[in-house]
């Protein structure tokens, strides 16, 4: 039941970043400054989440490791 739910989760937020209305389904006006595009981080940051609870993680997709990466800093 858990996975099932943060699938449709992840779904749901899909579905809001593709935005198939072009606008009509909107929670928070983009025109508005500062905040207009909160809804759309929220909904990335929700979809990320789900994601990495399925184990795809972006970081893995693009052959980056999970380290800090200050191994190719000289003097580290």
């Amino acid at each position: 039941m858990k996975k099932l739910s943060i699938f449709l989760l992840g779904l749901i937020c899909l579905i809001y970043l593709l935005n198939p209305g072009a606008g009509i389904f909107e929670l928070i006006p983009d025109n508005l400054p500062l905040i207009g595009n909160l809804d759309e981080a929220a909904a990335a940051a929700t979809l990320l989440m789900c994601l990495k609870y399925f184990g795809i993680a972006l970081p893995d997709l693009f052959g980056r490791d999970n380290d800090s990466g200050d191994k190719d800093i000289p003097g580290k």
